[in-house]
């Protein structure tokens, strides 16, 4: 029975999928926004994240669900100047923050 109980509570915990957001500006030698600016917008919208934390020229938002990070993307959108791009980030790799850098930044190749 305490076997079978710890395999539901194991799975259960696997089954929690994490999500991050990735806000870095566009423009290089621009700042990122501070994040009490962004807990002001995410909190203004009913909207619950778990950390903020600034990574070299990107500020990392979790969150507990994909739900709640493409909510906040929503709401992050529509609420920052435009110079800023809010990228769904991947926990696996980092596959959609270097895809956004190169979609949306200034720099041309070729």
């Amino acid at each position: 029975m305490v076997f079978l109980l710890l395999a539901l509570y194991l799975w259960a915990a696997l089954q929690r999928h994490e999500s991050t957001l990735a806000i870095r500006p566009i423009s290089q030698g621009a700042s990122t926004p501070d994040g009490f600016s962004i807990w002001h917008h995410l909190d203004a919208n009913g909207i619950r994240f778990k950390s903020i934390t600034p990574k070299d020229d990107t500020l990392l938002i979790k969150f507990d669900s994909q739900a709640q990070s493409a909510a906040a993307k929503e709401v992050l959108d529509r609420s920052l100047p435009h110079g800023y791009v809010v990228a769904l980030l991947d926990e696996e790799s980092t596959t959609a923050l270097w895809i956004a850098r190169l979609r949306d930044g200034t720099h041309r190749f070729g």
